[in-house]
């Protein structure tokens, strides 16, 4: 199965980014710094190329993220062209205040009272734009929900006589390919609840946790996770919180449920779902190989 969630004001977002972009200096995409490619819209990366604007990334939530991972995105981010890469929590009110001056040294030539700096915010849903918005404002003009598309409409703000910020609406892109990236951005609570399930999804995260993280399983639900598979995990949760149906079945569906609440909320520790040497293989089995 595959995810995709692109409803009608995502459609209207980006047309009215691509024309907002004209004004622009500098484009402020949020990533989620648990998947930094995954939560990378080629839509975003599509239009600011076409404008041939520079690219601060900011890798949020980097305080539920593998910090040693985090690292290697930075890494990986910084040595592309026109673009510099940070990882911050927007909660954080103290990394919040260097985004200005990062935007500022990738737009040197702006940023005065006769040529102010323009910067647009853009990301896909529920990666915290709202929540930058705030803090970098110092009062709230950005609606903030746990869940996604809280913004639908685009709002401009002077945050000084020389720097003007443009909030935009979350957006994903009409087919998300390949496949496990919508199964991480739904992980992630970037995609709406009627475009997943929540078990599957659950089943697909707790894969990633058994290769990668399995210490942290066994810390957080008291169990042995040798020998287990995905759907394992899964009823390994159900049994340890006492999570069954009338029949005395474990109920799955609400044990799925808790584990994404505690991949989402960081109970389950600093995890990140890919590295750049995973990004690298997925695509090597899944692009089209030259005849």
């Amino acid at each position: 199965m595959s995810i995709n969630w692109f409803p009608g004001h995502m459609v209207s977002a980006r047309k009215k980014a691509a024309e907002t972009l004209e004004m622009v200096n500098v484009v402020i995409e949020v990533l989620d710094a648990r998947i930094p490619e995954a939560s990378c819209n080629p839509m975003i990366r599509e239009l600011r190329l076409h404008r041939q604007r520079p690219s601060l990334k900011i890798l949020n939530k980097a305080d539920l993220a593998d910090p040693a991972v985090t690292q290697a995105w930075l890494n990986f981010f910084n040595a592309q062209k026109d673009v510099k890469a940070v990882a911050l929590s927007s909660k954080k009110p103290g990394d919040v205040t260097k985004i200005p001056g990062l935007c500022q040294a990738l737009a040197p030539h702006r940023g005065t009272n006769l040529k102010p700096l323009h910067m647009m915010i853009m990301g896909v849903p529920n990666v915290g734009k709202s929540t930058l918005m705030n803090a970098l404002l110092k009062r709230r003009v950005a609606g903030v929900g746990d869940e996604p598309a809280v913004t639908k409409n685009q709002q401009r703000i002077e945050l000084n006589e020389r720097m003007t910020l443009i909030d935009t609406p979350g957006m994903l892109w009409p087919k998300i390919d390949p496949p496990s990236d919508g199964y991480m951005l739904a992980a992630s609570n970037a995609v709406g609840r009627n475009a997943m399930i929540d078990e599957e999804v659950a089943t697909f995260l707790a894969g990633i946790l058994l290769a990668r993280y399995p210490a942290l399983l066994a810390a957080r639900y008291g169990c042995a996770v040798e020998g287990l598979d995905e759907t394992g995990v899964i009823a390994a949760v159900a049994q340890r919180r006492a999570l069954r149906l009338k029949g005395g079945e474990p109920d799955l569906e609400r044990a799925a449920l808790v584990l994404l609440t505690d991949y989402r909320s960081g109970a389950l520790g600093r995890i990140s779902l890919e590295t750049p040497e995973s990004r690298r293989d997925l695509l090597a089995r899944t692009l089209p190989k030259n005849p």
